[in-house]
């Protein structure tokens, strides 16, 4: 028996110097490799996981001058007084809102696209199509904000053309459901384009053989979409849609900030945007910390919701 230990212990002793001799030999051949990730390794870890510490202040009294240690706590206090502001929770509504109309009309932009530009045979056009798809996700809202006023305001671009033609004006950007269609059209403009690169470098993933057999079999474009191109890019599609429905209670700050006007606040006015009221306006940062703690947390849900049910209809997850 003591001879067994000794034998068992001498083996688990030598895979643990042959391990530690690998790592060792890894780490020598590739330490620039592991040099390289230093910098997004700090990035995470400075951006990331140090501002987590500020979640303390969801549960304090907050006072800036005395900061997160000498600040009272007051434990879910924040939270219930959150809960019982109106205001909360048409910001909470707006932000479902919107986000369903964009997931509704937006995600499936980019797939079209996608599937557009792949069946385009003339080389050249499609990267000048490409090109120009690609443009407006690198436009700031601030700009884009600009040229949608300028264009879709009162006196803009599009109403003097109604005007011209004898239709009168149209109001946009008053009108809350213009506002809304105004709101996800640009929203689709400015990112399907960006959008379809995912998709189309799925679609270069798909075997070639599979569409050559289908025109051998007669098979028209429609059916080889529907049938290899859409299946080809389905995991893609996937994973894409479980992080969207993640998203579904965070939302950018910029777009409806820059879009949004006080005649249309009962759509505009959305998480983001009344974090920054009660937080830098107000000066709230207890209230605004915890707003952001319940979306993230919510959030979370959401997510991990939609990747348990993706996994119990047989797709790929994300993990």
């Amino acid at each position: 028996m003591i001879i067994l230990k000794a034998v068992l212990g001498s083996d688990s002793q030598r895979i643990k110097i042959r391990r530690t001799n690998r790592i060792v030999q890894n780490l020598k051949r590739d330490y620039l490799l592991y040099a390289l990730l230093l910098l997004p390794m700090a990035y995470i870890a400075i951006f990331k996981y140090a501002p987590i510490y500020g979640v303390l202040m969801a549960f304090q009294d907050y006072n800036i001058f005395q900061g997160i240690s000498g600040s009272e706590w007051v434990g879910l206090d924040v939270f219930q007084f959150i809960f019982q502001q109106d205001s909360f929770y048409r910001a909470l509504k707006n932000t479902l809102i919107l986000n369903l109309l964009d997931l509704a009309a937006g995600f499936p932009a980019p797939i079209i696209l996608a599937i557009l530009l792949n069946e385009l045979r003339f080389t050249r056009f499609k990267k000048l199509t490409q090109t120009v798809l690609y443009l407006p996700h690198f436009l700031s809202w601030v700009i884009i904000g600009g040229m949608v006023y300028l264009m879709f305001s009162s006196g803009g671009m599009a109403n003097t053309i109604l005007s011209g033609i004898g239709l009168g004006k149209m109001e946009f950007l008053s009108d809350k459901t213009n506002w809304l269609i105004m709101y996800v059209a640009v929203g689709i403009w400015q990112s399907a384009g960006w959008g379809t690169i995912l998709y189309l470098a799925a679609m270069i993933g798909i075997n070639k053989d599979l569409y050559e057999a289908a025109d051998i079999d007669g098979s028209s474009r429609l059916r080889k979409i529907w049938h290899i191109t859409l299946p080809g890019i389905k995991p893609t599609i996937i994973i894409l849609l479980i992080l969207q429905i993640g998203r579904m209670v965070s939302i950018g700050f910029d777009r409806p900030f820059v879009m949004g006007n006080s005649l249309v606040s009962d759509y505009s006015d959305v998480i983001s945007t009344y974090v920054y009221r009660i937080g830098i306006g107000s000066g709230d940062f207890s209230q605004a910390t915890a707003v952001g703690l319940f979306q993230s947390v919510v959030g979370l849900i959401f997510l991990l919701s939609a990747n348990y049910i993706a996994k119990k209809i047989g797709e790929q997850g994300i993990w």
